[in-house]
């Protein structure tokens, strides 16, 4: 099984600096699950692990965009269940849908995030798969940052994280 932390931190994916989050707060830790996302070992890891997580029977996945549909779409491959992908505002073209997918009433979802501050996406995602008839009954993430107050499970704490980069830099030096 892949180290999911340290390969992370091995590919670059927590970095240090000056970060606006999408949840609008500062930081000066980034975690780029996207970006760990392009690795396929990491990407299969993170799926097991939430795979491992799911202890309700769903239909249907949701995720929102960007840093979501990897890993939506590698869940969805694994379970053989339908995806929607959530957009974070309304299209103006096109056909101008806030998803992409079908919710039907009474559908019952997982919905899985890249990582979670707040839970402001995740909040916008559920209401709107209530709006459109369905039900989120679990929601899972890669990363907790240890700041939301919605209730849903990860793959990994920041603190994990951060513990791993500091006994890898000690194994190391």
């Amino acid at each position: 099984m892949v180290n999911i932390a340290k390969r992370m931190i091995e590919v670059g994916a927590l970095k240090f600096g000056d970060f606006i989050l999408s949840s609008g707060k500062k930081s000066n830790v980034y975690v780029d699950v996207k970006l760990a996302s392009t690795y396929p070992d990491i990407l299969d890891a993170i799926t097991e692990e939430i795979i491992k997580k799911i202890d309700v029977e769903f239909d249907k996945i949701a995720c929102v965009e960007l840093g979501g549909v990897p890993i939506g779409v590698s869940l969805s491959l694994k379970t053989g269940k339908p995806l929607v992908i959530f957009r974070k505002q309304k299209k103006e073209y096109g056909l101008g849908d806030d998803r992409i997918g079908s919710i039907n009433l009474g559908d019952r979802f997982v919905l899985v995030e890249d990582v979670i501050t707040t839970g402001k996406s995740a909040i916008s995602a559920i209401e709107r798969i209530e709006k459109a008839g369905g039900r989120v009954l679990k929601i899972l993430a890669v990363v907790d940052r240890g700041e939301s107050e919605i209730k849903f499970e990860s793959v990994l704490k920041l603190s994990e994280l951060l513990k791993a980069k500091d006994l890898l830099q000690s194994s190391q030096g």
